[in-house]
């Protein structure tokens, strides 16, 4: 019983911009818990990439080119995976994009593109999607936060500013929708070795310091840690949990607190 409760079979997920790092070990989980999945990306290349690696893992997915910002876009690649594949009963809103800029030096039209990445992006594909999970009485939504939902850092104003804006249209996407039985939370990933982070895990970085000493677990979290909480938001498992952001982070939010010379990159 308990397993059935985390079985996907016969369910289509689609996960955005899932070709590499946290959105692919998380669709790669959903497919090894029997969901047909769906990936999408703006890159013909990393579509070709990801093809590989998922099939070297034995997954069968399908891949396909559409922007997430642009709303006609949306559409049209989302009436391909419902034509071809069926309706969407999870969505992963995993696409995303961080800059590392102090607010002074960045450009306005920065700030527009990873606000329209991090949060606009999944209001026009959540959208697009969702009439039919009202239909159906059922439906899964899980959207990438972070911990900069929660809290700001120098350098990350509009990854920042998106990500809180995101926890609370999670929040509000719940309000409006938990009455046709449709689950949506948040899913935030603490400091995660991947290829974003390579620059800052360089041993002697005062940030990989930061991370190592402030994490109670010790380490950075491999994309893999996220996949039973994303299975578990997921699935049948999480049918009553709605408008949380559930934070897997190695604990190092109970242990995070500012002090002076150290939290200054």
């Amino acid at each position: 019983m308990s397993t059935e409760l985390f079985n996907l079979t016969g369910k289509t997920a689609l996960i955005t911009g899932a070709t590499h790092g946290i959105g692919f070990a998380i669709a790669a989980g959903l497919a090894q818990a029997g969901a047909k999945i769906c990936v999408n990306d703006v890159s013909d290349q990393k579509l070709a990439l990801a093809a590989d690696e998922y099939r070297k893992s034995g997954i069968e997915a399908y891949l396909l080119n559409f922007d997430v910002t642009s709303e006609s876009a949306v559409d049209r690649g989302i009436t391909q995976i419902e034509r071809e594949i069926g309706p969407i009963d999870i969505l992963v809103n995993n696409a995303g994009l961080i800059r590392r800029v102090p607010i002074l030096q960045m450009q306005v039209s920065d700030m527009q593109e990873i606000l329209e990445v991090d949060l606009v992006a999944p209001f026009i594909v959540t959208r697009r999607i969702v009439p039919k999970m009202i239909e159906k009485r059922c439906g899964k939504i899980v959207n990438l936060c972070s911990m900069m939902s929660v809290y700001g850092r120098n350098t990350v104003s509009a990854y920042a500013a998106a990500k809180g804006g995101l926890k609370l249209l999670t929040q509000c996407m719940c309000c409006e929708w938990a009455k046709y039985n449709i689950q949506v939370n948040g899913l935030g990933p603490g400091y995660i070795a991947t290829a974003q982070t390579a620059p800052l895990r360089v041993e002697g970085h005062p940030f990989n310091q930061l991370v190592m000493t402030r994490t109670p677990a010790g380490r950075w979290g491999e994309p893999d840690d996220l996949v039973g909480a994303a299975l578990l938001l997921a699935s049948r498992a999480g049918d009553y949990i709605n408008g949380q952001i559930l934070f897997v982070d190695g604990g190092i939010l109970a242990n995070f607190g500012y002090v002076a010379g150290e939290n200054n990159v």
